[in-house]
C-alpha cells in the first residue's frame, strides 16, 4: 500500500503536491519474471484447463510489469488514476504502483531563459530597451500541471510581463540624489524584479531563484540625443570638481604666503593673483605666462 506523507488539497479546494513512495520495483521485477516463467512451464504440462490458467498468468505478469517506472535523480512521477491526482514520485530509482495508474513525468531541475528584447517607456517617458534571465524551477509538481495549462510558457509570458510592468516603475537614469535608477541601482531593481515574478508564478507550483536584468538601453531613435546628454553631465561633473580642487589649492596658496610673510598682498594683487591661479588651475590646455618687466 502506498505511503502518502504530505498534505492533501486544501479546504478552498488548491490542489498540492502529495508526495507518496510507492513500493521498490525490483522485488517486484523478479516475482513477475518468475511468474511469467512459472505459467510458461504450466503451459507447457499439456493440460488443458492449466493451460487456459498459464495463459491467463501470462497476461496477468504482463499486465504487471507495466507498473514498473524508473525515476530519475531531480525529476519526479505524477500519478494519475483515471483522471484523478494520487500522487507525487520524487524519489530516485525503481518503483512500481498499480498499472492502471497514468504517469507524467516532470523536472525539477533548475532552468533559466532571456526574455526578449522589450521596448518599453521608462518612468521619464523615455523609449528604452530592457531584457531580462530568469533562473526557476517547478516546487510544486500538482499546482505545475494542473492549476496551468503549460507552466514552461507560463513562467516565459508572466516574466516578461513583469518585467516592463517593473521597468515603467523607475527611470533609466537617477536624476536626483538617491533616486533608484534601472542603470545605477542594479541590486534593488534585481530584488524588486524577482519580486514581481515569484509574486505572478506562485500559483504555477514554481519557485524563481534569481531574476536579473541582461540588456538595458536607450531605444536607438534617442540614443544618440541621451548620449551627449550624458556626455554633459560628465563634463560638468568633472568641471565642477575642478573647480573646488582649483578653489582649495588657491586658499592654501594664499595661506602659505601670509603666514610664511613671503610677500604682502593687496586687495587688488589679491584679486589678480586669484584670477590667474583660476584660470591656470581649470584651463583645459596649458597656459602660457606672460612675464611682466617693470623698470
Amino acid at each position: 500500500m502506498d505511503n502518502r506523507s504530505a498534505s492533501k488539497p486544501d479546504s478552498n479546494h488548491v490542489m498540492r503536491e502529495i508526495q507518496i513512495e510507492p513500493m521498490s520495483g525490483l522485488g517486484m521485477l523478479i516475482s513477475l519474471l518468475g511468474g511469467i516463467l512459472l505459467c510458461i512451464l504450466i503451459v507447457v504440462s499439456g493440460i488443458p484447463l492449466l493451460i487456459v490458467m498459464g495463459i491467463l498468468g501470462v497476461v496477468v505478469c504482463l499486465l504487471g510489469l507495466t507498473g514498473l517506472f524508473t525515476v530519475n535523480p531531480n525529476e519526479a512521477k505524477v500519478l494519475q488514476l483515471f483522471g484523478g491526482y494520487r500522487g507525487t514520485v520524487r524519489k530516485p530509482g525503481l518503483r512500481w504502483v498499480n498499472p492502471f495508474y497514468a504517469k507524467r513525468q516532470i523536472s525539477l531541475r533548475i532552468r533559466n531563459f532571456e526574455s526578449q528584447k522589450l521596448k518599453v517607456n521608462d518612468r521619464s517617458g523615455s523609449p528604452i530597451e530592457i531584457a531580462a534571465v530568469v533562473v526557476w524551477r517547478v516546487v510544486d509538481t500538482a499546482e505545475a500541471l494542473f492549476h496551468v495549462d503549460n507552466y514552461n510558457d507560463f513562467v516565459h509570458v508572466q516574466s516578461e510581463s513583469a518585467l516592463r510592468n517593473m521597468a515603467v516603475s523607475y527611470p533609466y537614469d537617477s536624476h536626483e540624489t538617491g533616486e533608484v535608477a534601472l542603470q545605477s541601482h542594479t541590486s534593488e531593481v534585481a530584488n524588486q524584479l524577482k519580486k514581481e515574478i515569484q509574486d505572478r508564478l506562485e500559483q504555477a507550483g514554481v519557485e524563481v531563484l534569481e531574476a536579473r536584468i541582461s540588456h538595458l538601453a536607450y531605444a536607438p531613435e534617442i540614443a544618440h540625443a541621451m548620449l551627449q546628454r550624458q556626455q554633459a553631465s560628465a563634463v560638468i561633473a568633472a568641471r565642477q570638481k575642478i573647480v573646488e580642487g582649483a578653489v582649495g589649492m588657491v586658499e592654501m596658496a594664499l595661506s602659505h604666503l601670509e603666514a610664511n610673510k613671503i610677500v604682502e598682498l593687496s586687495d587688488a594683487s589679491r584679486s589678480l593673483l586669484v584670477s590667474n591661479l583660476l584660470v591656470v588651475l581649470c584651463s583645459e590646455r596649458g597656459t602660457q605666462p606672460t612675464v611682466s618687466v617693470s623698470s
